[in-house]
């Protein structure tokens, strides 16, 4: 569903497919809706159809591996955060970073293996209070220190919800640096139709970035009421 309640998940896979990422992070991913899903067709064809398998799934291109879990459990459904990658990915890893019983967050950690290279990503959505931003944090850098060797490549992308800027040096402290040379890599995402605040972000160990970019038009906004950020990276 789009910020103006219409049905967008047949042109956001479109969207996916164009965009050809060989890793896609997504954040409030459904894994079902029954509430939702009541207000479209299970079995039309077209954009009024409700799609009749998870949301990850009918998002991954043709010969993408699909990774979810569920953050948060509502009364008419759940959601998550996804990864999409056109290599082979490892076990999959779930961590609850719940800091108060008003939000359910979690970090989504998928090792990807690129030819002889393991690159570990983890897709996070972190919390609308700072105090429980800067906690989950410092969990994060916790499980890049404690459960990813020192010398493998790791990649952090999602919606860090971080309008004042304040965790920078948290994730520096276990080597991940944003994507993006300098003022570069505060490129502005939310909201859609008036980007202002770079809430999503891009974090980084042992790769270097060459380019960053956010698409921008009234298409793009009509899909989520975040744009979309596309960095290019190489091992270093």
């Amino acid at each position: 569903m789009g910020p103006t309640k219409r049905l967008e998940i047949h042109n956001l896979g479109l969207a996916v497919e164009a965009l050809d990422a060989d890793i896609v992070c997504l954040q409030e991913v459904r894994r079902f809706n029954h509430q939702e899903a009541r207000q479209f067709s299970p079995t039309r064809l077209g954009p009024l159809s409700w799609p009749n398998v998870p949301q990850a799934e009918y998002l991954a291109p043709e010969g993408y591996e699909v990774a979810y879990r569920t953050n948060a459990v509502t009364r008419h459904g759940e959601h998550g955060n996804a990864l999409l990658a056109r290599w082979p990915i490892g076990d999959i890893g779930h961590h609850d970073v719940s800091d108060h019983r008003f939000e359910q967050r979690g970090l989504l950690h998928v090792p990807v293996h690129w030819r002889e290279t393991e690159v570990h990503v983890v897709v996070v959505h972190l919390g609308l209070i700072h105090a429980s931003r800067v906690r989950q944090a410092e969990r994060l850098a916790k499980l890049v220190a404690e459960q990813i060797p020192p010398r493998a490549p790791v990649v952090v992308a999602g919606d860090f919800n971080d309008w004042n800027e304040k965790l920078d040096s948290i994730l520096a402290s276990v080597g991940l640096h944003r994507a993006g040379p300098g003022e570069q890599a505060r490129v502005a995402t939310y909201p859609s139709l008036i980007p202002v605040l770079a809430l999503d972000r891009v974090y980084t160990r042992g790769l270097s970035c060459q380019s960053v970019m956010v698409p921008r038009g009234s298409t793009w906004a009509r899909l989520s009421d975040h744009l979309p950020l596309v960095v290019e990276l190489d091992l270093d």
